[in-house]
C-alpha cells in the first residue's frame, strides 16, 4: 500500500497578498513523537512519522494528530513521500537518524559496517528526491566527526540549500537536562539558524519532578502506570542509601564498591550508580535511564532509580503523554528505548520556532 497524503492541515501566514499557506511536515525516524509533538505545539502540521519500531505507533498516533508508518526509510520511495506532502505550498522534512553509530561510546569500535551508518544517506536521498523547502536533523554532537555527516551537508549545499548546524545545549531551551545535540537546519529560502536560547537559567530536576508521588524501588503509582520504578537488589539498595546527590560510588564504603570499579580499568567511570541533584538539570537521559547502575539516574532523595514518567518529564514530554494503552504492560527496556531515544519536546519546539521565524521572514520578502 502506498503512503497516502492524508491529514494535511493548514496554517495562516503573512504570505504576500494574504491567504492561507499549506504547510506539510514529515518526520523520519520519528520514534515516540518528541520532535513531532514540539512541532505540533508550535503550529507546524506534521502529517506523518516514519519509523521501523512498532512500539512507536501507540505513543506517536495517540498524542499527535499524525499518521504513524512502520517502515525502514530505505524502502520509502520518492512517490510515497511526495504523496504524504500532498499539495503543500511548503514542505518540511525532519528527522533524527539513530545515533548509536555516532555516539561517544561507539567511537571505541569500528562500526563502519553497521547498516545504521547509511541512514543519513537515505535521509539525503529522500531530500534530493522530494526537494522540500526546509530540512532539519538532530543527532549526537559526535556525528560531525564522521564523513557521512559532511557528505550529508555537502549534498544539501549542492542542491541549493542554505545550511546551518551547531551543537545546541537543550537546557537553554527549557529541557531540564544537560543534553547537547547537533542540530542542522537547511532552507531553500535563504539563511536559516536556530533561535537564541529561550532560558537563561536551566530548569532543574526539582522544578521538573519534585511534585510527583513518592515511590519505593519496584513500586508503581496507582494513578499513572508510567510512574513506576525498577527493582533494586539488596546490595544496590544498600548502595543507593549511602549515595549522595551529585556524588559517585567512590563515596561508598569499600565493601559496597563493585569489583569492576576496584580494578584499574574501572576507576575512570565515576558516572554510574549516582544520584541526581535537585537544583541542577538532570544528566542526559539514555535508553537505560530507568536503572540506578546505568548512570546518574538515582532519585535525589528517594532510595530508587527515577521512574519512567520522571524520565519522560526530564525529556520534556507533557505529564500526560501516553506511551502505552491503559491495559498495556510495562516493559522497561522498550519504554526506556522510546524515552531515551526521543528528541526532547522542548528542543523540538525551539527547532519549530526557528523554522516558523525563518518562513515568516522568507515569505515577506
Amino acid at each position: 500500500m502506498g503512503l497516502e497524503g492524508k491529514y494535511l492541515r493548514q496554517i495562516t501566514t503573512n504570505k504576500q497578498g494574504g491567504g492561507v499557506l499549506k504547510v506539510s511536515c514529515v518526520d523520519l525516524f520519528c520514534g515516540a513523537g518528541g520532535l513531532t509533538h514540539g512541532f505540533v505545539q508550535e503550529g507546524l502540521p506534521v502529517v506523518a512519522g516514519i519509523d521501523m519500531d512498532p512500539a512507536c505507533r501507540f505513543p506517536y498516533e495517540t498524542n499527535n494528530q499524525a499518521r504513524f508508518i512502520e517502515r525502514d526509510i530505505s524502502t520509502v520511495t520518492e512517490s510515497e513521500l511526495s504523496a504524504l506532502f500532498g499539495d503543500a505550498d511548503v514542505k518540511i522534512l525532519a528527522g533524527c537518524a539513530p545515533c548509536q553509530p555516532f555516539s561517544t561510546y561507539a567511537q571505541r569500535y569500528s562500526l563502519e559496517g553497521d547498516s545504521k551508518w547509511g541512514l543519513l544517506y537515505q535521509f539525503a536521498r529522500l531530500g534530493e528526491a522530494t526537494n522540500p523547502d526546509v530540512i532539519t536533523m538532530e543527532n549526537v554532537p559526535t556525528v560531525a566527526r564522521h564523513a557521512v555527516f559532511h557528505d550529508f551537508v555537502d549534498t544539501l549545499k549542492r542542491l541549493g540549500y542554505h545550511v546551518w548546524y551547531d551543537v545546541v545545549d537543550s537546557s537553554k531551551y527549557g529541557v531540564p537536562q544537560t543534553r547537547r545535540r547537533m542540530v542542522l537546519l537547511a532552507s531553500k529560502h535563504g539563511e536559516i539558524r536556530m533561535i537564541e536560547p529561550t532560558h537563561t537559567k536551566p530548569k532543574t530536576v526539582r522544578q521538573a519532578i519534585s511534585r510527583l508521588r513518592a515511590l519505593s524501588a519496584g513500586e508503581a503509582s496507582p494513578r499513572d502506570k508510567l510512574h513506576v520504578t525498577s527493582t533494586l537488589t539488596d546490595k544496590n539498595l544498600q548502595r543507593i542509601k549511602v549515595s549522595k546527590p551529585g556524588g559517585t560510588w567512590r563515596d561508598w564504603p569499600k565493601h559496597l564498591v563493585a569489583d569492576c570499579h576496584r580494578a584499574e580499568s574501572g576507576r575512570t567511570y565515576p558516572g554510574v550508580y549516582g544520584r541526581m541533584e535537585w537544583d541542577k538539570p538532570a544528566p542526559t537521559m539514555t535508553t537505560q535511564c530507568f536503572g540506578f547502575g546505568n548512570g546518574r539516574f538515582g532519585h535525589p532523595d528517594q532510595d530508587r532509580a527515577i521512574s519512567l514518567r520522571e524520565a519522560a518529564i526530564l525529556q520534556s514530554f507533557p505529564r500526560d503523554y501516553a506511551f502505552i494503552p491503559k491495559d498495556g504492560e510495562i516493559n522497561f527496556k522498550v519504554l526506556g528505548r522510546l524515552i531515551g531515544n526521543a528528541v526532547p519536546v522542548k528542543l523540538g519546539r525551539a527547532i519549530a520556532q526557528s523554522i516558523n521565524l525563518h518562513l515568516s521572514s522568507a515569505i515577506d520578502r
